[in-house]
Order: C-alpha cells, then structure tokens, then sequence
C-alpha cells in the first residue's frame, strides 16, 4: 500500500469514528415552562433533565427555560414549530392551540369541581388528543393536573359583577377570552405572563386568575390582598416534545425518558395539591385576605357561568362537540361516584 493510500484509509477510518461518536455523543432538548423559578414545579424539571442525562443510549441534556422566559404559551409553540425549542410544559389551554379539543379540559370556569372530575374526563379525552398531537408534530410524555385557579384581586371581590368591574389579566395572545369577556362587561387587558406582576403593582390590572402556588412564587401576593376561594377553573397540562426530536432519540433513551417524565408528572401533581394550602397559608401570615364562598355565593357563580359564559364559550373558545362530551361524562362521573365529585 502506497503512503497516500495509507493517509486516505487513515482519513477514512478517522471520519467514520467521528460520525460514529457524533451518532452516540448527547442531543440538548430545550424546554420552556410557565413554572416560576424555583417553584417545586421548576426543581421537578430539574430532577428530569437529570434522569434525561443519564438515560440509556447517550442520554439528553436538557435546559430549561422557566418562568414564562420564552413567551406565553402561544409564544413557546411557535418556537416550538421553527425548531427554536424542542420541548415544553403546556397547560391544556396551550395544547388546545394545537388540537382544540383539549381546551375542554381547563378552558370552562366552574365546570369542574373537582381533581378527580379532571381527571376522569381526561382519561376518556387523552387517546383522541394525543393522536391529534402526534398528527402535528407534538408527542405528550405525560399528563399532570396542578389544582384549581383562583382570583386574585387588590379590592374584595365576591360575586361576578365584582370581578366584572375590575381591569382582569389575560393572556395577550387569548383573543377569544378578551372577545368573550368584552361581550359580557368586563374588562379584559392582554399582557404577557412576565409583566404580571408589575401590571398588578401599577394598577394596570387589577385581578388575576392563577394557582396560589403560583401566586405566592411569582410575588402577586405583594401586589393583591384577597383571593376568592372559588374553585374557577382547572389548571392541568402535560410535557410535549417535538416529534421529529422525539423520533431522532434511541429507543431505550426514549422508553428511559417517559418514564421519567411520567414520573415528574406525578411529582408535580402531588406538588400541587400539597402545596395549595400552604401557599394560601404563607400568603395569609403576609396579609392576604381569604374569602369563603357561601353556597348562595356559590349558586349565583354557576348560575353566572351556566346562563352567561358557557353560551358564549361553546363552539368559540371550545369546540362544541367537546363540550358536550365534557358534560356528558361529568354526569356519568357524578352518578357512579354518588354526589356531585366534590
């Protein structure tokens, strides 16, 4: 063999363990998610990218983005769809701007009244959902339910035509609940999650709906001095790869990181409901102001959600056949269990 030969098959064989070694060498998943920094949610993705990392097969390094760094939801997903993150925690609003369906599960206030209602009906919604995601370049890991939002305002507000009268935060990018709220008096301002707190503090909003977890993480308790303590609507979601990335991962990282993800889910929605009380405790001891609802208070809220939002919301913000299903199966959920789920 000549002495070039020898250099070309040195060549060769140099570029092929290089390729073989960038096949094994680690992939980076980034991941935005709404939980504040250092939440038990945060420290929980945390804990997954390290099992993430030491999956079999070469194992992912995962970033995380949180506290709403990367935008809203609608933000995230279109980084998302450009391939500027590969990965994210969407609350089932955010996967409804993907496969509306899912907008059933968190979409209608006072719908649910309880965890277990969630997630009976989600159980039933999850296959159709999931296939849709997929159809779209979406894998869901897991699924978790967080709790319930509250109202969070700066003046007492115990009735729908308290809150009606305030300036109400919303999600900049959630023109079919600004359209909505606009249409039945109230007073929607869209902003970025990221501002809420200031928007709170300058008085530019004056009542926010959020986990009091959330609350307490994100600071709104300086800002705002009662809560309702009204079960307005479910806060659940799941954790989502793309599926090009998803598909591009060895098998045994993949079966190796669902579990884990599974495994955080879990985490998170024991988080949440441990977690409820004693935020809404420590907000207290700081001056926070909870008021009970009464069950005429309560009447009066569904009959408001009943006769007043879910005409508006059926077949706008949630599409009607989901709905109706959603209906559907809470009345079979309250028959088995033998009450209203509460």
């Amino acid at each position: 063999m000549s002495s070039r030969s020898y250099k070309n098959l040195l060549f060769c064989c140099s570029m092929l363990a290089f390729v073989c070694s960038s096949a094994v060498a680690q992939s980076t998943i980034r991941l935005a998610s709404l939980a504040p920094q250092g939440s038990s949610f945060h420290r929980i993705l945390l804990k997954m990218g390290q099992d993430w990392k030491a999956a079999p097969g070469g194992g992912v390094t995962l970033i995380v983005y949180p506290g709403g760094v990367m935008g809203d939801e609608v933000a995230v997903i279109k980084r998302l769809r450009v391939g500027q993150l590969q990965a994210a925690t969407l609350t089932s609003a955010g996967i409804g701007e993907i496969d509306p369906e899912a907008k059933a599960l968190e979409e209608i206030p006072l719908m649910y009244h309880s965890i277990a209602e969630v997630d009976y009906v989600r159980q039933h919604l999850q296959a159709s959902i999931e296939h849709n995601m997929e159809e779209r370049g979406f894998v869901v890991l897991a699924w978790s339910t967080l709790g319930f939002a509250k109202h969070f305002s700066k003046q007492p507000a115990l009735l729908p035509a308290d809150f009606l009268r305030m300036k109400m935060f919303v999600g900049e990018n959630d023109l079919p609940e600004i359209k909505l709220l606009n249409s039945i008096g109230g007073h929607p301002v869209g902003l970025n999650w990221t501002t809420a707190l200031q928007a709170l503090q300058t008085g530019m909003v004056e009542e926010v709906p959020t986990l009091p977890e959330f609350a307490l993480a994100s600071q709104y308790n300086t800002a705002v001095t009662n809560m309702l303590d009204l079960k307005w609507a479910p806060v659940s979601g799941a954790i989502v790869v793309l599926k090009k990335t998803w598909d591009g991962l060895p098998e045994a990282s993949r079966d190796a990181m669902r579990k884990s993800a599974v495994t955080a889910a879990a985490d998170m929605q024991t988080a949440g409901f441990s977690e409820d009380a004693a935020a809404v405790a420590a907000m207290q001891k700081r001056g926070l102001q909870v008021h009970a609802v009464t069950p005429q208070m309560e009447a009066q809220w569904q009959k408001f959600a009943a006769d007043v939002i879910w005409p508006k919301m059926r077949g706008t913000m949630v599409p009607a056949d989901a709905f109706d299903q959603v209906q559907q199966l809470l009345v079979e959920y309250r028959k088995k269990s033998g009450g209203s789920g509460l």
